[in-house]
């Protein structure tokens, strides 16, 4: 599956480099990406009943005024061929290419509860200057890290929650408090 995925993500990345609006097909293939993940979108095209034709239909009516031809010929192109589980991996993969070009990232940014704007703000300043580059923050709430972040970005996994903090306190009493 990683292998199509790739290049249909690499043949959409070389078709908006040579477009040259690059940034504005990022922006199309965000709004595909973030309206596919809709839980009923995804029984739609996965369902075996449902014919590449009616699916041709729901892009059209979905997607026809938001996005360039281009993009739409491959969402029918991706329904004619019944590949749907390769669209999400695609895009998310043609996301990723665009943001490497554009010298972006995303952190995904885990707490255990919201953040303030000036929170995010620090956050993303600081890992912009670590980093040396653009970064966009996606912060997700998960209660069980109890407090402290943990990211994912470019690569790399940071956790300093409190919930890895209890769970290396009691490494370490199991095994003798390091005596």
């Amino acid at each position: 599956m990683e292998r199509l995925s790739a290049l249909y993500a690499s043949a959409l990345f070389d078709l908006a480099k040579e477009r040259g609006d690059v940034d504005g097909f990022l922006d199309q293939v965000k709004l595909i990406f973030d309206s596919l993940q809709d839980a009923d979108c995804q029984r739609i095209l996965v369902h075996p009943h449902i014919t590449e034709s009616e699916k041709r239909n729901f892009f059209t009516k979905a997607f026809a005024e938001h996005v360039n031809n281009d993009l739409l010929g491959f969402l029918y192109l991706v329904a004619d061929k019944n590949r749907e589980v390769f669209l999400i991996p695609a895009l998310s993969a043609v996301i990723e290419k665009i943001e490497h070009y554009n010298n972006k990232i995303t952190a995904k940014v885990f707490f255990a509860s919201e953040l303030s704007d000036s929170q995010i703000a620090a956050m993303k300043e600081l890992l912009c200057r670590k980093l040396n580059k653009t970064v966009e923050i996606s912060l997700k709430i998960d209660p069980s890290v109890i407090g402290g972040p943990y990211i994912f970005v470019d690569g790399f996994y940071l956790d300093w929650t409190v919930r890895k903090r209890l769970r290396d306190l009691t490494v370490y009493m199991k095994e003798g408090c390091g005596a």
